[in-house]
This record gives C-alpha cells, structure tokens and sequence, in this order.
C-alpha cells in the first residue's frame, strides 16, 4: 500500500534490526549506556558540535533547546509556520514560560531579515527579553539557503542572541544542497550547522530510526539540557537498542536520501503532465515546486471528494487538509516508498482523469 503521509511511517531495515539486536546496553540515566554514548559522541562529531544528546522526539528536543537559551519571560522569535511556534502543543509558553514572537514566513521559506530585526525588542522592563532566534530548515520541504541562515546569524549575534536550528530534516536539506553544489552531503550539513547555537535533528524522518532525536551544542548547554531532559520526563534507561538504530542511520540512511528526493520528482513530474493533458484536471489540479522529499497539491473542490475517493480505493495514503477552500495534499516519499509505489499514485489519478 503506497504510504505518502509522512517519512515518520517508516519501519527499520531488516539491517538496522539486527543492529538494534546487537546493541551493547547500560543505564543512560547513569550516563553508561554505551550505545547512546557512541550515537552522541559520533553525531557531535559529525555535525561540528562539541556534545549531543539524545532524546524520544524532536518536540522534546526542540523544547529543551528552547529552555536552555531562555528564561521564564524571555522570548523566542520563531516563524508563524515553525513547528517549534505552530505544531508543539505551544509547550515553549506552557512548560518554558517563554514568549513566543512569531514572524510572517515567506513563500519560499524564510523570514525577512527586517522582520526579525523589527522584531527584536529594546532592553526595557516593559518588554520580554528577546534571547533566540529559531530557524527551520527544511520548511515545508523547502532549503534555506545557507547564504541567508548566515546573514540571519550575523543579525542575531549582532544583537547578542543566540541561534537554534529545528533541522528535524536537516539531511534533506544538506542533500539538495550537495546535488546543487556537486558537494558532500555531510559536509552541507556541517555548513548549516556551524551558524547554530543548537541543532535539533530528527532521526525518525527520512533517516529510518523508530524512535528518537539529537539536541546538539556545547558541553556546558548539553550538561544543562540533560538535566532539562529529566524534568520533562524523557530521560530513559537502556536506550541504546533505540540509540542503535539512530546511529547506524547517520551511517547508511543519509545519503540514500537522494532516492527519496528522486522520486519525489517523478511524482511532481507525473502530476504536472496529469494537469496538462487530462481535461477532469485541468485549472482543478495544482501542482507546487519541490525541492526535497516533500510535495503540496491542491485540489479543487468540485472534484476533491471523488480524487480522494480514488486514492483511497487505489491504496494511496496521503495527508490533506482545508486551504484556501481547496483540499490540499501533502505527499512524501521516504525509506519505505519505491517506484512501483509512485506508479501506483499515478495510475489511480490516471484512471480518475480518464
């Protein structure tokens, strides 16, 4: 059954398993779990960063970064779309006390750097302390340019904040900048990362671990975002049968990434030429640019119940939503989505056009 709903439906290889099977246990609350300690120690390598934790999810991550650059009534500024602001359960007002000041995200992804300025509030006791700036890279499988995330980060240290990166899907980002590029995919993610304070990366997504995510920094900020950890509950015992199955994807799941990225351009390909030639279509299908793992459709109205109806007949998952009166289709492709999968999605529109 092709699964388009997120790269977060995929299963472990039967390679990771026997990985996780194998995996060397401790006590990680006691900081002697060997697994975790190799997943750490090799991630905070690979990225740049002194020290890395590990933890169940990239929503803790990014709360616990949060909570490390800000103090209650501090204030973070976020984008209107970020997940950190928009899709966490508001848990940097709830459990933080931070303030968040959310900015317009632009239609390619990113924040006017005159916003985020304008945004910066003076040192006065009326006003909540501006501490952080947060990024989100990719967004809505969108690139930030790592010129821009530069110049943003001389804003920020301009100004004496300090900078945090929601890279749940930093490789994909890293792998369409090494296919822009002709560069190494790893080294696109240590060029991202060295203009961040803190990264939170997620190895769930499109790297194919079960469970779990990386906070990244200094040793002094990950000391304090351990014991951050325990407060919020995510602190587990013999996490290396999960740790395991992280680390072996930072070794052989990154630079497949570029399949998923290929694949999802045959879709976007296929339902570009769907819109073009089929009348039921036409003007009632709209296709958006692509640039990682990630696509958007929109479907008319007067159609939408039936296109859902025959992607559910056909088998095809994918997410929709309410925008802008027309139902909009979230498709991404991943580990566990394969040619035959996309065939399949295109054929089932096929017939409904036809």
């Amino acid at each position: 059954m092709p699964d388009f709903r997120s790269d977060t439906v995929t299963q472990p290889t039967a390679a990771m398993r026997q990985t996780m099977l194998a995996a060397p246990l401790g006590d990680d609350v006691f900081g002697d779990d060997p697994s975790v300690n190799a997943l750490q120690d090799h991630a905070a390598q690979l990225l740049g960063f002194e020290a890395a934790l590990f933890a169940p999810t990239g929503t803790q991550t990014n709360l616990i970064a949060l909570m490390g650059h800000c103090q209650r009534g501090d204030e973070a500024i976020v984008g209107q779309s970020w997940h950190t602001y928009r899709w966490e359960a508001g848990g940097m007002a709830v459990l933080g006390s931070i303030q968040p000041q959310p900015v317009e995200t632009q239609p390619d992804g990113t924040l006017k750097l005159a916003d985020i300025a304008a945004a910066i509030k003076p040192d006065d006791p009326h006003f909540a302390r501006t501490r952080l700036v947060v990024l989100e890279n990719t967004t809505g499988g969108q690139v930030l340019p790592t010129p821009y995330i530069a110049e943003v980060a001389g804003l920020a240290r301009g100004r004496g904040l300090a900078m945090h990166l929601d890279g749940a899907r930093l490789f994909n980002a890293a792998t369409a900048n090494a296919q822009a590029n002709g560069s190494d995919v790893y080294d696109e993610a240590r060029a991202i990362c060295k203009h961040f304070d803190s990264v939170s990366l997620c190895l769930s997504k499109g790297l194919g671990a079960p469970v779990g995510s990386l906070l990244l920094g200094r040793h002094d900020f990950i000391r304090q975002a351990r014991r951050t950890r325990k407060i919020l509950g995510g602190a587990m015992r013999q996490a290396g049968v999960l740790a395991a199955a992280g680390h072996y994807a930072l070794e052989h799941h990154v630079r497949r990434m570029a399949d998923d990225h290929a694949l999802l351009r045959q879709l976007a390909d296929g339902l570009h030429a769907a819109q073009r030639t089929q009348p039921a279509l036409q003007g009632r299908l709209e296709v958006h640019a692509a640039q990682t793992n990630i696509l958007f459709t929109d479907v008319a109205p007067d159609i939408a119940p039936a296109f859902m109806d025959a992607l559910a007949r056909g088998g095809v998952r994918v997410t929709s939503s309410l925008y802008g009166g027309q139902t909009r289709l979230r498709w991404v492709t991943h580990l566990d989505v394969g040619p035959a999968d996309v065939r399949a999605a295109l054929d089932c529109i096929q017939a409904f056009a036809g």
